[in-house]
């Protein structure tokens, strides 16, 4: 068990048998009355976010949740197959679950795969990744007036908006965290 002091960013908790992690907590002292927390929690498993208000001492139930290291194997239908590094069991993850994370992921690239009670319910990937440039419209000559961009679709199926001296056969790096253009990779 926990209380509300350990009620801060990240932190994983029990509400109604689902796991929910901490987005935003603020503690409030009023003029009167007792302190309390007031908090944005996000559910592990459908992604809905919720606002909570905990008393100050309150009792809270941890999470038991685990990240474990593997390796993305393949794409099947409509799941991703994943192996443990340890002890090489496989485990199938829907595209669903895995949501935007889809468009990292590359063959044998180890991710963190989040754990509920032996369930897998989310894959971390790797915080930037290398991924080649398939579709793009060709820059023009000349144009650099500031910060002009164009889409660009990657390998992956990814659609991100680049500069407009990329062109295609280019290897961008991308934040996954953000999906986001940082910068061309050479070779």
């Amino acid at each position: 068990m926990a209380d509300t002091s350990d009620l801060k960013k990240g932190f994983k908790m029990l509400i109604d048998k689902q796991p929910y992690q901490v987005v935003e907590s603020q503690f409030v002292k009023p003029g009167k009355g007792q302190a309390f927390f007031r908090t944005k929690l996000k559910n592990m498993i459908t992604g809905a976010v919720i606002d909570r208000t905990y008393k100050s001492g309150e009792k809270l139930e941890k999470a038991d949740t685990e990240e474990r290291t593997m390796q993305y194997l393949y794409a099947e239908g409509d799941s991703y197959v994943f192996m443990d590094t340890q002890s090489y069991d496989q485990l199938r993850i829907s595209a669903e679950q895995l949501g935007d994370n889809v468009h990292y992921l590359l063959d044998n690239m180890e991710v963190d795969v989040m754990l509920f009670e032996g369930r897998p319910i989310g894959v971390t990937p790797p915080t930037f990744v290398v991924l080649e440039v398939t579709q793009t419209d060709p820059g023009f000559k000349g144009d650099t007036s500031g910060n002009t961009t164009k889409p660009a679709t990657l390998s992956t199926g990814l659609v991100v908006n680049v500069p407009l001296f990329v062109n295609v056969g280019d290897k961008l790096k991308i934040d996954t965290r953000t999906g986001q253009y940082v910068e061309r990779v050479k070779g």
